[in-house]
């Protein structure tokens, strides 16, 4: 078996100052890369360039070698950070399921990457700071303080006034399925279920846009914090990928938080459109609480999550299903928090709870068989864990939905729908586009109309 493993011994050295505040944008543009951002409506915005330590594992056991690289770097340290929103994390993210890395885009991304930034900016509650960190045996407290001074200087003189660059617009647009390889597929699936050899599963399609200008990166970034305060949004760039290529998102779903034994999670599940008046979008509301189909499938996730939690929890609780609103759609959600019964790394609830029944299905052993004899494209990082893991073993980790992979003047988005016994291969059709939207918002600059493709035959 490959073990995890970090870029050099474990001997980190940390050292964290405030500096005067640089603007994102400003701050990411300096900042070489491979960078990795990552905001929660409940944690500071960072932003990492660089890598001081990189884990990677891969395989079924890709979990449990990350979470033993982890404590392996975080095993002995000289650490100053500040404030606790800049004490060293390492950040990345894993693959849906071994083996969906194999094929583009996802080749420059392992199947489990994690890293400690070289540097960071933290944009938190009090302050910006910046954080300079160094692992191994010849990383020393000098070099580390000599680098933040530098640092320091640096950043804080850049110049905060940067002009915000138009959206790309999109020159064509192709399908990775077609319509009727969507129904044909929505239709076996639907059979199995009501056959009796499934309960749910998830089917995704993916969506390859060529950009007519370079990807504005921070930029891009920026306008989704600004669309989805209330969402997680990741940002990854694997190391050494000479095509240019990141990872990244604005989800809805948290998978799970750990904050010594207290852990929050969600059940995700059942899908809206928003309306054109406010009358509009409550009756949408109230029609997706009372619709039978989205409220069966959002019951399944939400008892799912509650079941694969009871062997690490003392007690859980959930809270009343509720209507979550976002830019473009509306979810069924159900908040769920719990004592733990002993002291876990927060890598053993990812473990236990992905893939939820929101992103995979049920069984689900035989809802990942049907995935990959239905979609035609390997989902990689799509719809799996990302988030931050911190010496004690905290973190928290998002389901990295609403995402795309882009490249300089490509993109690859991804969205997926759940499929009961109930479910039509039309209407599930209409809710994977509104899924794109946040993404696709975000790359056309209004010379197309909504969906059109250009270049390209529908899925041809």
């Amino acid at each position: 078996m490959e073990q995890a493993r970090s870029t050099s011994p474990p001997s980190l050295v940390s050292r964290t100052t405030a500096i005067d505040a640089p603007t994102f944008a400003a701050a990411f543009d300096a900042l070489p890369a491979p960078r990795t951002t990552w905001n929660a409506p409940d944690d500071a915005l960072v932003l990492g360039s660089g890598a001081a330590a990189t884990l990677t594992g891969r395989g079924p056991d890709r979990f449990a070698e990350i979470r033993a690289a982890a404590a392996d770097l975080f095993d002995s340290g000289d650490v100053h950070a500040g404030t606790e929103a800049a004490r060293p994390r390492v950040f990345g993210g894993f693959a849906f399921h071994a083996g969906s890395c194999d094929g583009d885009p996802w080749k420059p991304f392992p199947e489990a990457r994690f890293v400690l930034p070289r540097v960071q900016v933290t944009f938190a509650d009090n302050g910006v700071w910046l954080t300079v960190n160094a692992n191994g045996s010849d990383a020393s407290v000098g070099d580390v303080e000599r680098r933040l001074e530098a640092e320091a200087d640096r950043l804080s003189g850049l110049d905060a006034e940067t002009e915000r660059p138009p959206r790309p617009g999109i020159a064509a647009s192709h399908r990775t399925t077609s319509r009727e390889a969507w129904r044909s597929g929505v239709e076996a699936a639907v059979d199995r279920i009501r056959g009796g050899d499934l309960q749910k599963v998830v089917l995704a399609q993916a969506l390859e846009a060529e950009l007519s200008a370079p990807f504005p990166r921070s930029a891009t970034l920026e306008r989704l914090a600004e669309k989805y305060p209330d969402c997680h949004r990741y940002y990854f760039e694997p190391a050494g990928d000479e095509r240019g290529s990141a990872f990244f998102g604005a989800t809805p779903e948290r998978l799970v938080a750990l904050r010594g034994r207290t852990v929050e999670t969600d059940a995700l599940a059942g899908t809206t459109g928003r309306g054109e008046t406010p009358t509009e979008d409550e009756w949408l509301a109230h029609e997706l609480l009372d619709d039978a189909k989205n409220v069966h499938e959002h019951e399944l996730v939400a008892e799912t999550v509650r079941e694969q939690l009871e062997p690490f929890a003392a007690s859980i609780s959930a809270g009343d299903r509720r209507v979550r609103r976002l830019a473009t759609v509306q979810h069924l959600h159900t908040p769920i928090t719990a004592e733990l019964d002993d002291d876990r790394h927060v890598l053993e609830l990812v473990e236990a709870l992905h893939p939820t029944p929101a992103v995979g299905g049920l069984p689900p052993d035989r809802a990942l068989d049907t995935i990959r004899e239905a979609e035609p494209f390997d989902r990689g990082w799509y719809a799996a864990p990302v988030g931050w893991i911190d010496a004690a073993g905290n973190g928290a980790f998002a389901v990295a939905i609403r995402s795309a992979v882009a490249r300089p003047r490509r993109a690859t988005l991804f969205a997926g729908v759940g499929l009961v016994a109930d479910s039509d291969p039309d209407r599930e059709w209409d809710e994977v586009q509104l899924k794109y939207r946040p993404i696709l918002d975000e790359l056309e600059d209004g010379t197309a109309a909504p969906g059109e493709e250009t270049g390209a035959a529908d899925g041809g």
